[in-house]
């Protein structure tokens, strides 16, 4: 580049930082524009009486994909935070004094599913070396790929691995052919619930999710998952970001078919280039003028998103038994649930919902002789959200966790937060308030996602959740980094 082309990146987030660290190592000048007073979107964390909170993502996997992200500038992981395997990875809780521990060790995994189903071992293996492969095609060739023509994907190979890959067939078909048991049934399907389909409906593909869960691992940073955000800020601020905080974008100015001018309600920024790491509705339907829109509201509406949450931050002022660091509570029937939140909208009857104690494993994250919990309902988006309602579904949950654990829990509750529909919109824009963005079903794959260069401002960008390749905390990162390299190639 004969002259430094100014690009301003609109989200603080995982996949902007990723967006913006990876435009000004190709030489670009990157202002990076956040709403909130801190990075991190979603990921970001709060304290408050001695307990520090991640407000979102709390899973770290695919460590490999965040050690690819550093190691593109020259470093690692461990020049940010450390990281910690946990053992267990997680618990399935099935109900009363029925705890399914799921072993780091691939050895114990084995046998834990022999115990279960004589023969499963065998066929677990044969799934995992399938998965793998799947994870090695999926992740390092189609999910780096931005998803812009069909023509990306005319490589004989990978036609051959598409075949190869179960696209065409389902995680619900894919696992019941290899096993029989419910609770490995269970075991298999719930990782595909981050990507926010039912597995009906999720392509086997995703199988590979299971090899990233079962081989490569469940980890912590020590600090908590907030330790990852600021990792990145570093590394950005060190390739020569600009950080921009409390700056909600406003509105654009344009000119000739560009935005020249990024608007917030203090400053306005000169710009060669803009990246959308914020909502991809919102910029659509608030920011730009219905001429500059790729997409209708109509289209926006017929899209299968992925659920909200609601979420309860709970300080506990004594140490809790029989929790690990993550629980997954399966005493209920998912079928049900999974129905509420896909096919027929509303708040579930009997929820399944997921733990976290970070403060088993990490000590900081809490005050001596503490509990910190984050407890999770996934639940249907765009549904009324008010506190009567988060009430009714703190009870309900909080009756079943005392109810497994045989313990008292409410009355020892000295700091409670709730985040729902409403706080994903305020904070984030949200469309429908989702937690998590697109669903990841076969319809809404690859090129089939809305793209990620705007196809009437010449300019814009978006990278995140709701672009390729999807959501999760490891696709928003390769997310930013497709939508750095895009550019580079139009502007270099």
């Amino acid at each position: 580049m004969a002259v430094q082309k100014k690009v301003v990146v609109i989200g603080a987030g995982f996949s902007g930082m990723a967006a913006a660290t990876s435009l000004a190592q190709q030489g670009f000048r990157v202002t990076l524009l956040e709403k909130h007073d801190r990075p991190g979107g979603r990921a970001r964390s709060f304290t408050a009486q001695g307990f520090t909170f991640d407000m979102g993502p709390s899973w770290y996997w695919m460590p490999d994909v965040f050690e690819k992200y550093f190691n593109k500038f020259n470093k690692t992981t461990a020049d940010f935070y450390a990281l910690q395997r946990l053992d267990p990875s997680y618990t399935i809780i099935f109900g009363e004094d029925d705890f399914m521990p799921i072993p780091a060790q691939l050895t114990q995994v084995y046998s834990l599913f022999e115990s279960l189903e004589p023969g499963s071992s065998q066929r677990l293996k044969t799934f995992l070396d399938q998965a793998a492969y799947k994870y090695e095609v999926g992740i390092n060739k189609l999910v780096y790929k931005p998803g812009r023509s069909v023509t990306e994907f005319l490589d004989w190979q990978l036609l051959l691995d598409v075949f190869r890959l179960d696209v065409f067939q389902s995680m619900h078909q894919h696992v019941r052919k290899y096993f029989r048991h419910e609770k490995i049934i269970k075991l298999m399907e719930f990782p595909v619930l981050f990507l926010g389909a039912l597995p009906q409906n999720t392509p086997a593909l995703y199988s590979l999710m299971n090899y990233a869960d079962i081989a490569l691992g469940t980890w912590y940073p020590r600090g908590g998952m907030y330790k990852i955000v600021e990792g990145m800020e570093a590394l950005a601020k060190e390739q020569g970001v600009d950080f921009c905080y409390n700056q909600e974008v406003t509105s654009f100015n344009s000119e000739g078919g560009n935005i020249n001018q990024v608007i917030t309600a203090t400053n306005t920024f000169d710009t060669d280039i803009v990246v959308a790491g914020a909502d991809y509705h919102h910029v659509e339907e608030k920011l730009l003028l219905p001429a500059q829109r790729s997409y209708s509201e109509a289209y926006w509406q017929k899209r299968v998103m992925a659920p909200s949450s609601l979420i309860f931050y709970l300080g506990i002022n004594k140490r809790l038994e029989n929790l690990q660091h993550h629980n997954l509570f399966f005493d209920e029937d998912f079928e049900p649930h999974a129905r509420e939140i896909y096919e027929n909208p509303k708040w579930p009857t009997n929820p399944l919902f997921y733990v976290s104690a970070p403060s088993q494993t990490d000590p900081t994250v809490a005050p001596a002789g503490c509990e910190n919990l984050f407890v999770l309902i996934p639940v249907a988006p765009d549904l009324e959200d008010n506190e009567t309602t988060r009430e009714k579904y703190y009870d309900l949950v909080m009756q079943r966790l005392e109810r497994l654990t045989k313990q008292s829990i409410r009355e020892h509750v000295i700091f409670k937060r709730s985040y729902a529909h409403q706080d994903f919109i305020s904070d984030y824009h949200a469309f429908k308030g989702n937690a998590y963005g697109l669903a990841n079903t076969l319809m809404q794959t690859a090129i089939l996602k809305p793209a990620l260069h705007s196809k009437k401002v010449k300019n814009l960008y978006y990278t995140g959740q709701l672009t390729v390749p999807g959501p999760g905390v490891p696709p928003s990162l390769i997310s930013g980094q497709v939508v750095a390299h895009e550019i580079g190639l139009a502007y270099s």
